[in-house]
């Protein structure tokens, strides 16, 4: 199977169904084999992007051993190149701004650039992540968010 095929759908099972906004997110295959992307210059009103080269993509290499750590919305969040300097504070902190509640953290215990954080909700986690993936941490780190399978 081709393997971005497999990516779409693991998106569509992963999201279909679960809570966003206080709604339901409904996710289906398009009748449409390709999107027309506006010309350049055209307002779309925002309503189309191309994510094909975004640094937000993390499973786009073929083989990546990434692709073995996607994993449907739960409530505990993988958090992945923290710098040094940071602490459980400024992180729990950042994700509190992001509008949830944090009920736990653990830092792994080899290694302080990981730690697991646990929202109250699937919901806040789904917010987080798109909020915070990608945050500039600073010293040349962007914290990296993804859903976990462990929980606190």
């Amino acid at each position: 199977m081709d393997y971005k095929l497999t990516f779409y759908l693991l998106a569509m099972s992963h999201l279909n169904g679960q809570k966003m906004y206080g709604k339901i997110i409904r996710v289906t295959l398009s009748k449409h084999q390709t999107v027309q992307l506006p010309r350049e210059g055209l307002d779309d009103q925002g309503l189309t992007k191309d994510f094909t080269n975004s640094p937000l993509h993390r499973f786009k290499k073929p083989g990546s051993k990434n692709f073995q750590n996607i994993f449907p919305p739960s409530a505990t969040l993988h958090l992945s190149n923290i710098p040094p300097s940071i602490i459980e504070d400024d992180l729990k902190t950042l994700f509190i701004k992001s509008g949830g509640k944090v009920r736990g953290f653990k830092f792994f215990q080899r290694d302080h650039k990981m730690a697991l954080l646990q929202m109250c909700s699937v919901e806040e986690a789904i917010q987080a992540l798109i909020d915070l993936h990608n945050y500039d941490l600073g010293e040349n780190h962007h914290l990296r968010v993804s859903f976990s399978k462990s929980t606190i």
